[in-house]
């Protein structure tokens, strides 16, 4: 049995890495856990565009007069700006995930938007229930097509 080349393997890797964070931004549901599932993300993220200027047989686009291929360089300058962004936003949202579990003491996204929706009916000065039983205001509701009302199959 013969072993993968290892660009196929490092490509699996960076893929592997952003299936796996894209589902813990999908199933998880705590806030923490979504902020690390979109960190995980991220590192395939900048992986995958390291792989992309990679060349095995290639030298550092540093050293000068080998006379050998090159690294290309655009992608690295890329992801160390794509890095320094992310820990930027990552701090963004840590301190946003630390205000929220100060305000509402959790993290749990179910009870974050039960309490929220609470929050913001309470402001406006409506039920929380109000919105998904009947429209606002006085009109009618349109009758569903396709439904025959009772006085018109008597009729």
């Amino acid at each position: 049995m013969s072993l993968p080349e290892p660009g196929m393997t490092l490509y699996a890797g960076a893929i592997g890495l952003i299936v796996i964070g894209i589902a813990g931004i999908v199933i998880s549901k705590n806030l923490f856990r979504i902020l690390l599932a979109l960190v995980i993300a991220e590192a395939g993220a900048n992986m995958m565009l390291v792989l992309a200027g990679f060349r095995f047989e290639a030298i550092a686009p540093i050293i000068t007069g080998q006379g050998m291929p090159m690294v290309d360089p655009v992608p690295q300058a890329m992801v160390l700006t794509a890095i320094v962004i992310g820990v930027g936003i990552q701090a963004l949202a840590l301190s946003l995930i630390m205000r929220v579990y100060k305000a509402y003491g959790t993290l749990d996204m179910r009870v974050l938007s039960r309490r929220l929706e609470q929050d913001i009916s309470n402001d406006a000065g409506v039920s929380p229930g109000s919105s998904e039983e009947e429209p606002a205001g006085v009109r009618p509701l349109p009758s569903p097509m396709g439904v025959i009302s009772k006085q018109g199959a008597d009729a």
